[in-house]
């Protein structure tokens, strides 16, 4: 298994505790030299908050740390990133963003690459299943967190 799956396997498990709690399946990890430093899942409905998407908690778990080491990670999330969370990987000059997968929401990947973010998308059939079967038994939880 490389390193690039086994990174984005972490993701997933993010993305099914978080399912598991009663939030929304998706999960994503910092990685820093081949190293998980930050892992997070949608703390959206747990937390009752407006901000914590995978991303974000993700962020948020690894700490603060200098503008350097941003700039040498690459984040792995289990499905495109949306305006908010992409503005965070732009804010802290990110440089790599693997995404499971962007069938069930295509988020800001064209603005990612437009500010120079390389971004790889996998189209992971697991994390397609995942936000298939979350969609169709919580429409309602799923267009309140992407805004409709």
């Amino acid at each position: 298994m490389s390193k690039t799956d086994l990174f984005l396997k972490a993701a997933i498990e993010e993305a099914e505790q978080g399912r598991e709690r009663g939030g929304i399946p998706i999960g994503s990890v910092l990685v820093y030299q081949q190293k998980i430093i930050g892992r997070g899942h949608n703390q959206r409905v747990q937390q009752k908050s407006v901000v914590l998407h995978a991303e974000m908690h993700t962020l948020e778990q690894a700490g603060r740390l200098p503008a350097s080491i941003y700039k040498q990670c690459t984040l792995y999330t289990t499905l495109s990133p949306c305006a908010m969370c992409s503005g965070a990987i732009i804010l802290y000059g990110i440089p790599h963003v693997i995404v499971g997968e962007n069938q069930t929401f295509m988020g800001q990947e064209q603005w990612l690459k437009e500010h120079g973010v390389r971004v790889d998308v996998m189209q992971d059939k697991h994390c397609m299943e995942m936000m298939k079967a979350f969609i169709s038994t919580h429409p309602e939880l799923w267009n309140e967190d992407i805004g409709e």
